[in-house]
Protein backbone atom coordinates (compact mmCIF):
# COMPACT_ATOMS: atom_id res chain seq x y z
CA UNK A 1 0.00 0.00 0.00
CA UNK A 2 2.73 2.43 0.59
CA UNK A 3 4.60 2.23 -2.62
CA UNK A 4 0.97 2.18 -4.57
CA UNK A 5 0.68 5.74 -2.32
CA UNK A 6 4.28 6.86 -3.46
CA UNK A 7 3.52 5.63 -7.10
CA UNK A 8 0.06 8.03 -7.15
CA UNK A 9 1.65 10.79 -5.72
CA UNK A 10 4.60 11.11 -8.06
CA UNK A 11 1.78 11.30 -10.85
CA UNK A 12 0.01 13.28 -9.29
CA UNK A 13 3.23 15.32 -8.88
CA UNK A 14 4.17 14.70 -12.78
CA UNK A 15 0.53 15.61 -13.62
CA UNK A 16 0.89 19.06 -11.60
CA UNK A 17 4.38 19.55 -12.90
CA UNK A 18 3.12 19.64 -16.94
CA UNK A 19 0.14 21.82 -15.89
CA UNK A 20 2.63 24.42 -14.04
CA UNK A 21 5.25 24.29 -17.30
CA UNK A 22 2.04 24.92 -19.35
CA UNK A 23 0.48 27.78 -17.88
CA UNK A 24 3.84 29.39 -17.37
CA UNK A 25 4.09 28.82 -21.27
CA UNK A 26 0.81 30.34 -21.93
CA UNK A 27 1.54 33.69 -20.04
CA UNK A 28 5.13 33.82 -21.80
CA UNK A 29 3.81 33.78 -25.13
CA UNK A 30 -0.12 35.08 -24.67
CA UNK A 31 -0.22 37.60 -21.82
CA UNK A 32 -1.05 41.04 -23.00
CA UNK A 33 2.17 43.08 -21.61
CA UNK A 34 4.29 42.63 -24.49
CA UNK A 35 8.25 42.47 -23.08
CA UNK A 36 6.46 42.11 -19.27
CA UNK A 37 4.82 38.36 -20.16
CA UNK A 38 8.37 36.76 -18.90
CA UNK A 39 8.05 38.80 -16.19
CA UNK A 40 4.21 37.73 -15.08
CA UNK A 41 5.66 33.99 -15.89
CA UNK A 42 8.33 33.94 -13.84
CA UNK A 43 6.01 35.73 -11.08
CA UNK A 44 3.80 32.47 -11.64
CA UNK A 45 6.99 29.99 -11.46
CA UNK A 46 7.73 31.71 -8.34
CA UNK A 47 4.00 31.66 -6.91
CA UNK A 48 3.91 27.55 -7.79
CA UNK A 49 7.30 27.12 -6.49
CA UNK A 50 6.50 28.99 -2.85
CA UNK A 51 3.55 26.80 -2.71
CA UNK A 52 5.41 23.35 -3.43
CA UNK A 53 8.21 24.31 -0.68
CA UNK A 54 6.86 25.97 2.07
CA UNK A 55 2.98 24.91 1.70
CA UNK A 56 1.36 21.90 4.02
CA UNK A 57 0.05 19.39 4.04
CA UNK A 58 0.26 17.82 0.21
CA UNK A 59 -3.40 18.04 -0.92
CA UNK A 60 -3.63 21.59 0.48
CA UNK A 61 -0.46 22.19 -1.69
CA UNK A 62 -2.38 20.26 -4.63
CA UNK A 63 -5.40 22.52 -4.14
CA UNK A 64 -3.46 26.13 -4.98
CA UNK A 65 -1.85 24.19 -7.92
CA UNK A 66 -5.12 23.61 -9.27
CA UNK A 67 -6.60 26.98 -8.38
CA UNK A 68 -3.36 29.00 -9.81
CA UNK A 69 -3.93 26.71 -12.79
CA UNK A 70 -7.72 26.67 -13.32
CA UNK A 71 -7.22 30.47 -13.34
CA UNK A 72 -4.59 30.78 -15.94
CA UNK A 73 -6.78 28.23 -18.24
CA UNK A 74 -9.88 30.08 -17.84
CA UNK A 75 -7.83 33.36 -18.68
CA UNK A 76 -6.68 31.50 -21.87
CA UNK A 77 -9.73 30.04 -23.04
CA UNK A 78 -11.10 33.79 -23.66
CA UNK A 79 -8.50 34.66 -25.93
CA UNK A 80 -10.21 34.87 -29.39
CA UNK A 81 -9.14 34.80 -33.55
CA UNK A 82 -9.60 37.15 -35.19
CA UNK A 83 -9.22 38.36 -39.06
CA UNK A 84 -8.81 41.97 -38.42
CA UNK A 85 -4.67 42.17 -37.83
CA UNK A 86 -1.99 43.54 -39.63
CA UNK A 87 -1.02 40.45 -41.43
CA UNK A 88 2.42 39.62 -43.60
CA UNK A 89 1.89 40.04 -47.10
CA UNK A 90 1.72 36.45 -48.34
CA UNK A 91 -1.08 35.81 -45.59
CA UNK A 92 -3.08 39.24 -45.87
CA UNK A 93 -6.18 38.00 -47.76
CA UNK A 94 -8.18 34.90 -46.65
CA UNK A 95 -9.50 32.73 -49.74
CA UNK A 96 -13.81 32.20 -50.22
CA UNK A 97 -15.43 30.59 -52.96
CA UNK A 98 -18.82 30.73 -54.43
CA UNK A 99 -20.60 27.60 -55.79
CA UNK A 100 -23.13 27.67 -58.57
CA UNK A 101 -23.65 24.35 -59.51
CA UNK A 102 -20.84 22.53 -61.35
CA UNK A 103 -18.82 25.60 -60.85
CA UNK A 104 -16.95 27.14 -57.99
CA UNK A 105 -15.45 30.25 -58.36
CA UNK A 106 -12.65 31.00 -55.91
CA UNK A 107 -11.47 34.87 -54.74
CA UNK A 108 -8.14 35.48 -53.45
CA UNK A 109 -6.27 33.03 -54.93
CA UNK A 110 -2.42 33.86 -54.38
CA UNK A 111 -0.04 33.67 -57.25
CA UNK A 112 3.39 35.36 -55.36
CA UNK A 113 6.09 36.91 -57.82
CA UNK A 114 9.11 35.82 -55.95
CA UNK A 115 12.36 37.10 -56.07
CA UNK A 116 13.77 35.55 -53.17
CA UNK A 117 11.47 34.03 -50.33
CA UNK A 118 11.78 37.17 -48.52
CA UNK A 119 11.40 39.45 -51.23
CA UNK A 120 8.06 39.10 -53.06
CA UNK A 121 5.14 40.79 -54.91
CA UNK A 122 1.56 39.70 -54.04
CA UNK A 123 -0.97 39.02 -56.20
CA UNK A 124 -4.40 37.74 -55.27
CA UNK A 125 -6.77 36.21 -58.21
CA UNK A 126 -10.04 35.01 -59.21
CA UNK A 127 -10.21 31.65 -60.48
CA UNK A 128 -13.23 29.74 -61.88
CA UNK A 129 -13.55 25.60 -62.02
CA UNK A 130 -15.65 22.77 -62.81
CA UNK A 131 -16.61 20.26 -60.58
CA UNK A 132 -17.15 17.70 -63.13
CA UNK A 133 -13.68 18.39 -64.83
CA UNK A 134 -11.56 17.44 -61.63
CA UNK A 135 -9.53 14.16 -62.11
CA UNK A 136 -7.54 13.31 -58.82
CA UNK A 137 -5.07 14.83 -55.85
CA UNK A 138 -1.82 14.85 -56.33
CA UNK A 139 0.08 15.30 -52.59
CA UNK A 140 3.46 17.19 -51.92
CA UNK A 141 5.32 16.87 -48.84
CA UNK A 142 7.99 19.15 -48.12
CA UNK A 143 10.53 19.00 -45.43
CA UNK A 144 12.63 22.14 -43.53
CA UNK A 145 14.33 20.36 -40.93
CA UNK A 146 13.13 17.81 -39.03
CA UNK A 147 12.62 14.24 -40.95
CA UNK A 148 9.90 13.89 -38.51
CA UNK A 149 7.81 16.49 -39.11
CA UNK A 150 6.97 17.85 -42.88
CA UNK A 151 4.14 20.35 -44.87
CA UNK A 152 1.27 18.59 -47.21
CA UNK A 153 0.14 20.57 -49.81
CA UNK A 154 -2.97 19.38 -51.65
CA UNK A 155 -3.15 19.79 -55.17
CA UNK A 156 -6.00 18.99 -56.79
CA UNK A 157 -6.09 18.01 -60.94
CA UNK A 158 -8.23 19.39 -63.53
CA UNK A 159 -8.90 18.47 -67.09
CA UNK A 160 -9.31 21.55 -68.28
CA UNK A 161 -6.98 24.03 -66.01
CA UNK A 162 -4.18 24.21 -64.35
CA UNK A 163 -3.96 22.49 -61.11
CA UNK A 164 -5.30 24.35 -57.60
CA UNK A 165 -3.13 23.94 -54.36
CA UNK A 166 -4.65 24.04 -50.62
CA UNK A 167 -1.95 24.75 -48.18
CA UNK A 168 -3.11 24.79 -44.30
CA UNK A 169 -0.57 26.92 -42.55
CA UNK A 170 -0.59 29.74 -39.72
CA UNK A 171 -1.92 33.22 -40.33
CA UNK A 172 1.25 35.17 -39.46
CA UNK A 173 0.89 38.81 -37.70
CA UNK A 174 3.88 41.51 -39.74
CA UNK A 175 7.13 41.20 -37.29
CA UNK A 176 6.32 37.22 -36.43
CA UNK A 177 8.15 33.99 -37.00
CA UNK A 178 6.95 30.94 -36.38
CA UNK A 179 8.11 28.88 -33.00
CA UNK A 180 6.91 25.35 -32.44
CA UNK A 181 6.44 26.12 -28.81
CA UNK A 182 4.29 29.19 -29.45
CA UNK A 183 2.61 27.29 -31.83
CA UNK A 184 1.11 25.22 -28.64
CA UNK A 185 -0.38 27.96 -27.35
CA UNK A 186 -2.38 30.82 -29.06
CA UNK A 187 -0.18 32.39 -31.10
CA UNK A 188 -1.11 32.06 -35.16
CA UNK A 189 -4.60 31.72 -36.65
CA UNK A 190 -5.17 29.31 -38.95
CA UNK A 191 -5.21 29.39 -42.51
CA UNK A 192 -6.58 27.34 -45.86
CA UNK A 193 -4.08 29.19 -48.48
CA UNK A 194 -5.67 28.67 -52.34
CA UNK A 195 -2.85 29.00 -54.82
CA UNK A 196 -1.21 28.31 -58.34
CA UNK A 197 0.71 25.45 -57.90
CA UNK A 198 4.24 27.61 -59.37
CA UNK A 199 3.37 29.92 -56.04
CA UNK A 200 3.07 27.76 -53.31
CA UNK A 201 5.36 25.16 -54.00
CA UNK A 202 7.76 26.52 -55.97
CA UNK A 203 8.68 29.12 -53.26
CA UNK A 204 9.83 26.05 -50.96
CA UNK A 205 12.23 24.38 -53.57
CA UNK A 206 13.55 27.27 -55.00
CA UNK A 207 13.73 30.04 -52.33
CA UNK A 208 13.62 28.63 -49.22
CA UNK A 209 15.62 25.54 -50.74
CA UNK A 210 13.50 23.13 -48.99
CA UNK A 211 13.11 19.28 -49.80
CA UNK A 212 9.54 18.42 -51.92
CA UNK A 213 8.08 15.11 -52.47
CA UNK A 214 5.20 15.15 -55.07
CA UNK A 215 2.92 11.97 -55.05
CA UNK A 216 -0.06 10.94 -57.26
CA UNK A 217 -2.93 9.58 -54.80
CA UNK A 218 -5.06 6.33 -55.74
CA UNK A 219 -8.53 8.68 -55.16
CA UNK A 220 -10.89 8.71 -57.43
CA UNK A 221 -12.45 11.39 -58.99
CA UNK A 222 -15.70 11.11 -57.50
CA UNK A 223 -13.99 11.36 -54.16
CA UNK A 224 -11.83 13.69 -54.84
CA UNK A 225 -14.34 16.23 -55.96
CA UNK A 226 -15.81 15.19 -52.31
CA UNK A 227 -12.89 16.06 -51.13
CA UNK A 228 -12.70 19.41 -53.16
CA UNK A 229 -15.89 20.58 -51.42
CA UNK A 230 -14.46 19.71 -47.97
CA UNK A 231 -11.73 21.97 -48.37
CA UNK A 232 -14.19 24.63 -50.11
CA UNK A 233 -17.18 24.19 -47.03
CA UNK A 234 -13.92 24.74 -44.91
CA UNK A 235 -11.88 28.20 -46.10
CA UNK A 236 -15.81 29.52 -45.97
CA UNK A 237 -16.50 28.66 -42.65
CA UNK A 238 -12.98 29.86 -41.76
CA UNK A 239 -13.60 33.15 -43.26
CA UNK A 240 -16.30 33.59 -41.25
CA UNK A 241 -15.05 32.75 -37.76
CA UNK A 242 -11.41 32.41 -37.33
CA UNK A 243 -9.68 29.76 -35.43
CA UNK A 244 -6.32 29.57 -33.99
CA UNK A 245 -3.80 27.40 -35.03
CA UNK A 246 -2.29 25.02 -32.63
CA UNK A 247 0.42 23.04 -33.18
CA UNK A 248 -1.11 18.97 -31.84
CA UNK A 249 -4.85 19.37 -31.86
CA UNK A 250 -4.96 21.68 -35.16
CA UNK A 251 -2.68 21.54 -37.61
CA UNK A 252 -1.81 21.21 -41.47
CA UNK A 253 -2.29 17.40 -40.89
CA UNK A 254 -4.82 17.06 -38.14
CA UNK A 255 -7.36 19.79 -39.54
CA UNK A 256 -7.37 17.87 -43.26
CA UNK A 257 -8.47 14.84 -41.34
CA UNK A 258 -11.16 16.57 -39.70
CA UNK A 259 -12.64 17.93 -42.44
CA UNK A 260 -13.76 14.85 -43.50
CA UNK A 261 -17.19 12.97 -41.65
CA UNK A 262 -16.08 11.49 -38.60
CA UNK A 263 -17.40 7.99 -39.67
CA UNK A 264 -14.78 8.32 -42.86
CA UNK A 265 -12.03 9.47 -41.37
CA UNK A 266 -8.40 7.46 -41.79
CA UNK A 267 -7.79 5.30 -38.33
CA UNK A 268 -5.76 7.45 -35.87
CA UNK A 269 -1.81 6.84 -36.03
CA UNK A 270 1.20 8.43 -34.95
CA UNK A 271 2.14 9.41 -38.02
CA UNK A 272 -0.58 11.51 -38.45
CA UNK A 273 0.72 13.98 -35.51
CA UNK A 274 4.48 13.29 -36.65
CA UNK A 275 3.80 13.80 -40.09
CA UNK A 276 7.40 13.45 -41.61
CA UNK A 277 6.52 9.98 -41.67
CA UNK A 278 3.03 10.13 -43.28
CA UNK A 279 4.04 9.45 -46.98
CA UNK A 280 5.63 6.00 -45.27
CA UNK A 281 1.64 5.92 -44.05
CA UNK A 282 0.19 6.67 -47.46
CA UNK A 283 2.19 4.09 -48.88
CA UNK A 284 0.98 1.17 -46.53
CA UNK A 285 -2.85 2.03 -46.90
CA UNK A 286 -2.27 2.33 -50.76
CA UNK A 287 -3.44 5.65 -50.65
CA UNK A 288 -0.55 6.85 -52.98
CA UNK A 289 0.48 5.55 -56.45
CA UNK A 290 4.03 3.42 -56.36
CA UNK A 291 4.57 2.59 -59.43
CA UNK A 292 5.75 -0.95 -57.69
CA UNK A 293 8.49 0.57 -56.36
CA UNK A 294 9.38 -0.07 -52.31
CA UNK A 295 8.86 2.97 -50.54
CA UNK A 296 12.74 3.89 -50.12
CA UNK A 297 13.10 4.60 -53.80
CA UNK A 298 9.76 5.49 -54.41
CA UNK A 299 10.53 8.56 -52.21
CA UNK A 300 13.77 8.93 -53.31
CA UNK A 301 12.34 9.10 -57.28
CA UNK A 302 9.66 11.92 -56.20
CA UNK A 303 11.80 14.22 -54.85
CA UNK A 304 10.97 17.11 -57.15
CA UNK A 305 13.63 20.11 -55.95
CA UNK A 306 15.81 20.24 -59.21
CA UNK A 307 13.01 19.26 -61.62
CA UNK A 308 11.31 22.58 -59.97
CA UNK A 309 14.50 24.68 -60.17
CA UNK A 310 15.02 23.95 -64.04
CA UNK A 311 11.10 24.93 -64.17
CA UNK A 312 11.34 27.76 -62.56
CA UNK A 313 10.59 30.62 -65.08
CA UNK A 314 8.50 28.58 -67.17
CA UNK A 315 4.91 29.05 -67.85
CA UNK A 316 4.53 24.79 -67.92
CA UNK A 317 6.18 24.80 -64.12
CA UNK A 318 3.27 21.59 -62.95
CA UNK A 319 4.18 19.52 -65.82
CA UNK A 320 7.85 19.91 -66.07
CA UNK A 321 7.96 19.35 -62.05
CA UNK A 322 6.19 15.39 -63.05
CA UNK A 323 7.95 14.46 -65.68
CA UNK A 324 9.57 11.24 -65.09
CA UNK A 325 7.59 10.92 -61.73
CA UNK A 326 6.11 7.18 -61.01
CA UNK A 327 2.70 8.25 -61.14
CA UNK A 328 1.47 5.01 -63.13
CA UNK A 329 0.08 2.26 -61.80
CA UNK A 330 2.02 -1.31 -61.95
CA UNK A 331 -0.84 -2.39 -63.92
CA UNK A 332 -0.80 0.36 -66.13
CA UNK A 333 0.68 0.50 -69.88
Amino acid sequence: MRVVRWVGVLLVLLAATIAVAWAFGALWFDAPFGNANKIAAGLLAIAFAIVLLFLRPFWRKLGIFAVLFAGVLIWWLTLSPTNDSDWQPDVAQKAWADIQGDEVTLHDVRNCDYRTQIDYTPHWETRTVRLSQITGIDLAINFWGSPWIAHPIVSFQFADAPPLCFSIETRKKLGQTYSTIGGLYRQYELIYIVANERDVIRVRTNYRKEDVYLYRTTISPAHARERFLEYIHSLNALRKKPRWYNAITTNCTTSIRTQHPPHERVPWDWRILLNGKGDELLYERHFIVTGGLPFTELKTRSLIDTRARTANGSPDFSKLIREGLPFTLPSDP
